[in-house]
């Protein structure tokens, strides 16, 4: 049996709304290749795809593309087979992939670039809607609520952007899906802020396979003048992901 094919975008067998657009499956050089092969690559067990062996391709790679039609939600299987002339057919192992389709919050709508309206904005106390955050908030830090969000999954890394400054929280387990996540931003992160007469605070996620919400709509909030910002240059991402913070807007 032929090695497995392997799919570089994949993010932890997963494939996203954005690979799934132009999905690729690479093939490694197998023994025996020889010019006029025929490769034929199936996904779910249907013909997706096939390239026949030409003289400069052999011993590298192949590159085939599965059509965006057959790129559905769910659990998918990816295999390929081999025909030579004057030999039996040889199948490859089989590749084991989970698609998922469906973005954290739902569809960004194509009027907003760099917001989701499907996101409510970030909860916070009336007191503080209404008046601002004092330097005893400072001290304290200040409670908020994210509340659950549509395609709310197992895995979810969700970013809030107090400001400038950027907030990684723990990711969502299971016993946490359809629940509010409560968020406590501590002192030291209003601090680096800074003082703001219309301090911006949002949040987006990044689910287990890289799809993207884009960020909620912002929550404006008046920070007292006793914050103060620390020196440029100093770290301004809290409680990092190994990936860092990867919400940026597009």
């Amino acid at each position: 049996m032929l090695t497995a094919p392997t799919l570089p975008q994949a993010i932890g067998n997963g494939i996203n709304a954005l690979a799934a657009t132009h999905l690729q499956v690479n093939i490694a050089p197998y023994p025996g290749m020889d010019e006029g092969d025929l490769i034929e690559l199936f996904w779910n067990n249907c013909f997706a795809a096939s390239r026949r062996v030409t003289a400069c391709k052999i011993g590298t790679y192949t590159c085939l593309r599965v059509p965006e039609s057959f790129v559905l939600d769910g659990p998918a299987r990816v295999h390929y087979q081999v025909m030579q002339v004057g030999r039996a057919v040889a199948r490859s192992a089989t590749a084991h992939v989970r698609v998922k389709m469906c973005c954290p919050g739902g569809q960004p709508s194509p009027l907003y670039r760099d917001e989701n309206h499907n996101l409510d904005p970030v909860g916070m106390p009336e007191t503080i809607r209404r008046y601002g955050v004092n330097a005893s908030q400072i001290r304290r830090g200040v409670p908020l609520t994210i509340q659950p969000y549509l395609n709310m999954t197992c895995g979810d890394a969700i970013t809030l952007r107090w400001g400038d400054v950027r907030l990684d929280l723990p990711k969502v387990q299971a016993k946490d899906v359809d629940l509010a996540v409560q968020v406590w931003v501590p002192s030291a992160v209003i601090t680096e802020a800074g003082d703001d007469c219309r301090l911006e605070v949002t949040y987006c996620i990044l689910d287990r396979v890289g799809n993207n919400s884009r960020w909620a709509p912002a929550r404006t909030i008046r920070i007292a003048a006793e914050a103060r910002s620390r020196p440029a240059g100093t770290a301004r991402i809290y409680q990092p992901r190994p990936m860092g913070s990867p919400c940026e807007p597009g």
